[in-house]
């Protein structure tokens, strides 16, 4: 018997089979239309918003999850503005690359082709609807989405704005799917699905993503968690570091690039910290922070073990003191998440070996933390943030949702 599940992997895997074929032109126009047609459909997505926020403040949800979870129209034009960027990029559907010829005159190159069917599984992010959405359309892939209870009333009005505009386009509307089953079973199921899906995304929390790498059947690109780190070193422009810090900190709060430890060098403790506690405390910041902290400000309560190695999403920051760039990059490395670090220095030879040294997605110098974002980074939009170190690493844009096959020209050759 076939399943909820299972129909939808069946239907998606007919949708792909014709968004796969779709010319760029068409991809790029019909975009355009999505993005409109979100900006149009606001008060209906602002609406379904307005009751998931109400359920969330209801059950406890903490700010820092209520903000991922909020739309106003401001966010809506910006989802609108990814999907309008996304259209601008180049299409590497059918891109050929690395044609070379052989010496029995073979011509062996490359050309990137769809992945197929893309399962992304996410919590209360309702912009991962369009910008996963966007991508996928894009780079010719079918997509199943499978958001979180507490968004899905605004994740059910964003994919019925956009199956519309596809529909109006004359364009399959199966090519989006939204798996409307809430149950841990149908999210544990979806995951068995290597039948249909061609990959699984994860988008969340540490816990979902732990449940998708360590359940799924499908191949699955790991999107991580966010504990980023800054370096202040001592040659550091104590003015620009207070306001780098200050923005990566509590620019946006509950997202996975804002910095939740900072690494100050000692020699500079007195010089930095309070200035930087004074903005801190004037942005409801909570501090933490190791042996030498408090004792320079008393005020600052001592940081446990788990603080170092904890995302807090939330007006919480730990601070750790190092003696030197080396102690920096062996404490980092051992607390991060592989997602995105920053140095804040005036010496080169020290930015340069911690561009080199840190091992995560996304390395700074001088700069937040809170660039890290597909958006920032030109892709239009992201599909995740990967942290792992096969197929793709960091913001996850077009390149990221294609594979790519041989193709090999012949006049005649046979294997002697």
């Amino acid at each position: 018997m076939t399943t909820t599940i299972e129909a939808l992997g069946q239907r998606a895997c007919q949708a792909k089979k014709v968004v796969a074929k779709l010319p760029t032109n068409l991809k790029n126009e019909t975009l355009c239309r999505v993005a409109n047609d979100l900006v149009a459909n606001k008060a209906e997505i602002l609406a379904a918003n307005a009751q998931d926020m109400a359920n969330g403040r209801a059950n406890g949800m903490p700010d820092g999850l209520l903000d991922r979870l909020y739309l106003d129209a401001g966010r809506i034009e910006a989802m609108a503005e990814g999907l309008t960027q996304i259209a601008k990029l180049d299409d590497p559907i059918g891109e050929v690359t690395g044609m070379k010829k052989r010496p029995n005159g073979l011509l062996i190159g490359q050309t990137r082709v769809p992945l197929g069917v893309v399962g992304i599984i996410y919590e209360a992010r309702p912009n991962v609807t369009a910008d996963a959405f966007g991508l996928c359309f894009k780079t010719g892939n079918a997509v199943i989405l499978k958001g979180g209870r507490d968004a899905i009333h605004s994740i059910q009005a964003i994919v019925a704005s956009i199956r519309a505009s596809l529909e109006a386009c004359g364009i399959e509307p199966d090519c989006l799917l939204l798996v409307e089953d809430l149950s841990r079973e149908a999210t544990i199921e979806l995951m068995k699905q290597n039948r249909y899906l061609d990959v699984l995304i994860p988008r969340g929390g540490a816990g979902l993503i732990r449940s998708v790498v360590e359940n799924s059947t499908v191949p699955v690109i790991e999107t991580g968690t966010g504990n980023c780190h800054i370096f202040v070193d001592e040659s550091a422009d104590l003015e620009q570091a207070v306001a780098i810090i200050l923005n990566a900190k509590t620019q946006r709060v509950g997202v996975c690039n804002a910095v939740e430890s900072l690494v100050v060098h000692r020699n500079i403790v007195d010089a930095l910290l309070p200035d930087l506690a004074l903005a801190l405390r004037n942005k409801q910041v909570e501090m933490v922070g190791d042996d030498t902290i408090v004792a320079a400000d008393p005020s600052i309560a001592l940081a446990s073990e788990a603080d170092w190695g904890t995302e807090y999403l939330a007006l919480k920051l730990s601070i750790k003191t190092v003696g030197s760039v080396d102690e920096a990059i062996e404490h980092i490395n051992t607390y991060n998440t592989g997602h995105s670090e920053a140095i804040l220095t005036n010496d080169y030879a020290h930015a340069q070996q911690f561009l080199k040294e840190v091992d995560a997605a996304c390395v700074y110098v001088n700069a937040s933390t809170r660039f890290t974002d597909g958006f920032e980074f030109g892709y239009g939009a992201e599909i995740g943030i990967s942290t792992q170190k096969l197929h793709a690493r960091g913001p996850m844009g077009l390149l990221a949702l294609t594979t790519t096959k041989f193709i090999i020209l012949g006049s005649g050759q046979v294997r002697p």
